[in-house]
């Protein structure tokens, strides 16, 4: 007779003590990629407890976000919308005077449309902490600086 395995479903209440803090560096980093890596460790995916529909991931901390860089595709002279929701209340703005201005901002809005766009990605965004230059209020929680590649520590 076989024995059956099961499925294990993360919980909310045994994620909290197993959430660990990253610090990135955005120093010379391109803009996508390092938005990719933020996802991945703000949702979880790095975890082998990952749960689609639970919070399962990590805080992050990036800093430099002003020595950014846009490569690729991106188009520097390209529009970025937003809308508040009243009529006649669309603004845009080009994307690198919005990188020049606000770069915590563009950071933000880039990987916030890499995680859900539902409750879920509002209670994940929220562990998220962008800084324009290198210091960060977060040395209490001893963060980790992240290399590169996504460090398991025996999850």
């Amino acid at each position: 007779m076989k024995t059956q395995k099961t499925t294990i479903s993360a919980r909310e209440q045994d994620m909290e003590e197993q959430r660990v803090w990253y610090v990135m560096d955005a120093t010379d980093k391109p803009l996508g990629r390092l938005a990719v890596d933020a996802a991945k460790l703000l949702r979880g995916k790095h975890k082998t407890i990952f749960t689609p529909h639970v919070d399962t991931g990590d805080h992050v901390i990036i800093v430099n976000a002003e020595k950014v860089v846009m490569t690729g595709a991106n188009k520097p002279g390209e529009s970025v919308y937003s809308h508040s929701g009243w009529p006649g209340a669309l603004k845009s703005v080009k994307r690198q005077t919005e990188l020049d201005k606000r770069p915590e901002e563009a950071v933000r809005r880039v990987v916030r449309g890499m995680i859900p766009h539902n409750r879920l990605g509002d209670a994940i965004i929220k562990k998220l902490k962008v800084y324009r230059g290198p210091s960060h209020p977060h040395e209490a929680q001893q963060p980790i600086p992240f290399t590169g590649g996504v460090q398991n520590r025996g999850e």
